[in-house]
This record gives C-alpha cells, structure tokens and sequence, in this order.
C-alpha cells in the first residue's frame, strides 16, 4: 500500500485494535499511526543494530504531503514523503535520525542561560564573594543578549558585538573584564565536555585599550555622595569607604567577628621617651580577606565607629546570629549597581545634573590623594593604610622583610583621626579648621 492523501483519510483501524502501524510499500521505514481516540501520525521506524528505532514525524494530514515554497522559490518544508525518502538514505548509510533529532533537541536546551548557571555555581565553590559578585554581574547583567542562544552556536561574531555594546555603554574596561569572564566561560564549557562547545569564540575578538583611571572626587562631589548616599546598606558602605579609604568588597563583606578594641602595645621612642600602651577600636581583616593575602588593621575614627555601632545585628533565617553585617542571603553585600543607579538619580535630582562617571573604588583613591596632598601624612603610612604591602613606599616591599600588620599603627590611628575630621568639615559645608600632620607636629 502506498500511503498517499486520498489513503489516510480512509484508512480505519482494524476492529477490537486501538492502535495500528500501516506501512508504505515503496519507501520502507515509512508509515501512518492510528490511535482509537482518532490520531494519526506519522512515523519512521528502523533497525539500529539489534534494536529498533521509531521517529515521529508529525501530524498525518492531507497538506502534509505538499512542499512548502517561500516567494523567492526556496523550499521551506518537504512534503511528507520525500521527508521519508530522505530518512531512509541516511538509514541506508549508517546514519541514526532519531538519535540526531534527540541530540539535536537536547542541544537546544543547552542554552547559554542554563550552561552559565553551571559555571556560576562551580566558580561560587573556590571564589571570594566580592569576586564571584563580579563574574555574575557579567554574566547575568552584561551578557544577557546571548541567553536564548544555543551554547554551541554561539559565533566569534555575537561575542564582539556583545563586548562592543559594553564598551558603548560601559566603558573600555568593564568590556574587557565582560570579555574576559565570556572567554573563562567558554573555556570551562570545553573542559566540561558541554556537547558542541570545541572553540572558544572569544579568541579573536579585539580587546579594548585601557587608560589608567586617575579620579579624585572634588570636596563638593564627597559632599553631594555622601549627602546622598543616605543610611542603608549601601550608604553606609559609601561612608565607610570615604572614611577608611578601604576596597569595597573588604568592606561590603565585612563580618561581626572582624570588629573589636585591639591593643597598641607601647612604644619606646628614646630611652628617655615612650609612648603609653593604648587600646583602639579597628577592623581587623584576615589575610583571606585582602587582596594581597595580608592580614590587616583598619583603626576606626570616632566617626567610622559610630557609622557600624548603627548597624544592627540580624538574625538569618534559622534563627542564628547573622554573621555579616551588611547585605542579605549568604553573603554580604553585592546589589552595587542597582544601588549606585539609584544614588545617581538622587544626585541629579540634588544637582540638576549628574556628577561625571565615578565608582566606589575612586574613593579610594581621593582618600589617598587626600593624606599625600592636603593632610601631609607620611606616604609609607598611608601606604600602610591602603594595605599597599609591595608598595616601595610603604618601605615594605621585596622578600626580605617580615611583614607586620601592625606597622605605624599609632600613625595609622592618627591619620584616620584627621582624615574623619577633614571629612567632616567637607561634607557638613564648615570651613577647614584641620591641621596637617606636619604642621600640627611642628
């Protein structure tokens, strides 16, 4: 029997049968499916070694057996038939149709959405948080328009036009560290076996050049931030920030247990000079904490002390002590962008106009500039401050020393003391009133 549009429409199933299989006699493997409750379909079944393999090609109906043509004349869809006749020369040559529709279906749910939840839970494992916030920022903030694309099938042509939509946006460097995730991720796929993943399409693709960011925010730009900033999380993280000139991860992850008075032994100056023991108020950071894997000494100003003492300890949800003190889940705090979009627009509405492009870690950099330029503090002690530990002017650098996370300690309290005044008299708007470390020594 050939199956043909006339046939199928009077085809019937055998009496006291629900479902029966009635092959095509002219393309073997070719046949019509009925079911009692009145479906019809077709199929293709085959012999795949010792075990027979059967493919469902769809609906059986009349227009089935038409071939589709778009305007220009281009075949968009084969009639049923010659479907078939196709199957069965790839059967004929060794080939498994099913087990390729299978793979290819399989294939198409490996989007680069479900494979970037792997990499981000095997990289969460082995990274530090304020690390692991940034790889998922690119991946899930920046790299979104690649989501509903297969993994396998994403070309080098996607990824530059990703990374150049980036940089448009966001600049040379934020485009490079995206690019430089998109390539981690593309090479773990590999590592991972992910089916179809055998290059890597960042490879190729043109890398930015960078400038070296040299932004020291004027007085009236702290002043706006921190007026600003308000005393959330995240405004309290800014403060903090501008008050000890730390990294922004060391503080936004900062933990309970890292807060507490630490003990200044004394010091001896001359045999006839000797500075008293004294106790201070500080962070105190554990090298797996730092960037450099040093541990570290923040001595808290009266002003950064209060700013924590109205931090409020929380509960996690099991009832436990939280062990973080900012942000919420399992870590600390990490929602930076949607926080800093929103500070922006309170200073628009402050100003009238935005402040030109500025990040948390520029803070850092004006407290620096600051001490140096305006306060006179010694630069090796506000190299201490930084935690500059290869610094050469921190005096410090080189193998040949042993470090000490207590070097100019009591110069360190003293430079954060006038640092936190300084601070003060600019955001409240005073005249400044303090006096540089040189002069106040003089």
């Amino acid at each position: 029997m050939k199956l043909t549009a006339k046939g199928i429409r009077e085809r019937k199933l055998d009496a006291g049968k629900t479902d029966q299989l009635f092959w095509d006699d002219d393309i073997p493997g070719f046949g019509l499916r009925l079911r009692a409750g009145g479906s019809r379909s077709w199929v293709f079944q085959y012999a795949l070694g010792a075990k027979q393999r059967r493919l469902s090609l769809g609906a059986a109906t009349p227009e089935s057996f038409t071939t589709v043509k778009g305007g220009d004349g281009k075949i968009l869809k084969l009639g049923i038939r010659e479907q078939a006749a196709q199957i069965h020369a790839k059967v004929k040559l060794g080939q498994d149709p099913a087990g390729d529709k299978t793979e290819s279906r399989r294939r198409a749910s490996d989007t680069f959405e479900t494979i970037a939840k792997q990499f981000l839970a095997a990289k969460k494992k082995g990274m530090r948080p304020g690390s692991y916030d940034q790889i998922r920022r690119h991946i899930e903030t920046y790299a979104q328009p690649l989501n509903g694309l297969q993994v396998a099938k994403i070309a080098r042509r996607d990824i530059a036009n990703l990374i150049g939509a980036v940089k448009e946006n966001s600049g040379a460097v934020t485009s490079n560290r995206v690019r430089s995730t998109l390539s981690d991720f593309f090479g773990w796929a590999m590592s991972e076996g992910i089916d179809g993943v055998e290059i890597n399409p960042v490879i190729g693709t043109n890398k930015s050049e960078e400038s070296s960011r040299e932004r020291v925010l004027k007085d009236d730009e702290l002043r706006v931030i921190w007026k600003c900033a308000g005393d959330d999380h995240y405004g309290a993280i800014l403060k903090l920030l501008m008050l000890t000139g730390q990294r922004a991860d060391e503080i936004a992850s900062l933990r309970w247990s890292e807060i507490g008075d630490l003990a200044v032994p004394e010091k001896r100056l001359t045999d006839a000079i000797r500075l008293p023991s004294l106790t201070i108020n500080a962070i105190d950071l554990p090298a797996e904490r730092t960037k450099n894997k040093r541990p570290h000494i923040v001595p808290l100003s009266a002003a950064a002390k209060a700013m924590l003492a109205k931090q409020q300890r929380r509960v996690d949800g099991d009832g436990t002590l939280r062990e973080f003190v900012f942000g919420i889940g399992q870590r600390g705090f990490s929602g930076w962008s949607r926080c800093k979009e929103r500070l922006d627009l309170r200073i628009i509405e402050e100003l009238g106009s935005d402040l030109p492009h500025w990040t948390p870690h520029d803070l850092r950099r004006t407290v620096s500039t600051a001490m140096n330029d305006r306060l006179d503090v010694l630069p090796h002690v506000v190299e201490a401050i930084l935690n500059h530990v290869s610094s050469q002017s921190s005096g410090k650098s080189g193998v040949g020393g042993v470090y000490n996370k207590a070097l100019y300690l009591r110069e360190r309290v003293d430079a954060l003391r006038l640092w936190a005044d300084h601070l003060t008299t600019i955001v409240e708007g005073h005249p400044d009133n303090v006096i540089p470390l040189k002069q106040a020594g003089g």
